[in-house]
């Protein structure tokens, strides 16, 4: 294209149009500028069909996508389960490293000619991890490509794996809603983008309640230290009752919302623009307060 290349378009296109679902189609191979376009907030990824068949399963995933619109999923495919992912990867042979963030916290999958050969999640190693992940609704990925070789903790084919894991998930839908997910700040946590809660007392003993962090009482401070310094603005610039704050970083977005007795802090995936960061922001404050 004269002036500009298609990365280009996809920035000015994620930035003007954020809800316009993107497909981007190539010939190109290459893992870097596959990982890039995904980090861009793009929907698919696919190669130019070359046979009979992978004309069939590139006209299946955008029929998918049309058919799933507004459904939730991961960002990058937002009609896309995370099965799905993992399915396209394992179908097209490619080895990549798959990172995932999500509410619940952070994880990989590692694959390697189509099959996946190991998981971590937390201190969950192999199938453990990769239930574990697979568990998850909502949340953003990152395709890397796959550079180190990776000692191999899943033995059975991606097939057999695929199929163990959705009859467990199966199991675990039958349960009552009350064993399913009991932790109080979960609905909060189910909005699109949302990658962890956290809450924190103001008042003695200043308890912390939080899902999908690691270092919560760190956060917990930054969050008590950042809203009492906002507080004090209030009164200096009269500017009327503190609502929210918004953080705006290279790894992931926050907001910090404040009440008499509670401060919550809630981040997002990077890719998450403001416009739908202050819409859900409205969306949690109302549940908080109910």
């Amino acid at each position: 294209m004269p002036q500009m290349d298609g990365f280009q378009v996809l920035a000015i296109v994620r930035r003007k149009f954020p809800g316009l679902r993107v497909v981007v189609m190539t010939a190109a191979t290459d893992e870097e500028l596959r990982a890039r376009a995904y980090a861009l907030g793009i929907d698919l990824y696919l190669e130019k069909p070359k046979t009979g068949k992978e004309i069939v399963n590139f006209v299946d995933c955008i029929e998918s996508m049309l058919e799933k619109e507004g459904s939730g999923g991961f960002r990058g495919m937002q009609s896309k389960t995370l099965i799905d992912i993992i399915q396209l990867e394992c179908l097209t042979k490619n080895s990549a490293v798959l990172k995932i963030a999500s509410p619940e916290g952070e994880g990989t999958i590692w694959i390697h000619q189509g099959d996946v050969i190991d998981a971590t999640s937390g201190d969950r190693t192999g199938k453990e991890a990769f239930l574990d992940m697979l568990r998850r609704k909502t949340g953003s990925f990152e395709i890397l490509p796959s550079v180190l070789p990776r000692p191999r903790t899943i033995f059975c084919s991606s097939e057999s794996l695929l199929m163990e894991s959705a009859q467990a998930l199966d199991e675990a839908d039958s349960l009552p809603p009350s064993q399913q997910d009991s932790h109080p700040l979960a609905p909060l946590a189910r909005h699109q983008g949302v990658q962890f809660v956290l809450s924190v007392e103001t008042a003695p003993p200043h308890s912390v309640s939080h899902t999908g962090v690691e270092n919560s009482q760190l956060l917990a401070n930054w969050i008590t230290e950042t809203a009492t310094a906002f507080a004090s603005l209030e009164t200096s610039l009269h500017t009327g009752p503190l609502e929210h704050i918004e953080a705006l970083g290279t790894h992931r977005h926050l907001a910090v919302l404040t009440r008499d007795h509670a401060h919550l802090g809630v981040g997002f995936t990077r890719s998450a623009t403001l416009p739908d960061l202050r819409e859900t922001i409205q969306l949690i404050s109302k549940q908080w307060a109910s």
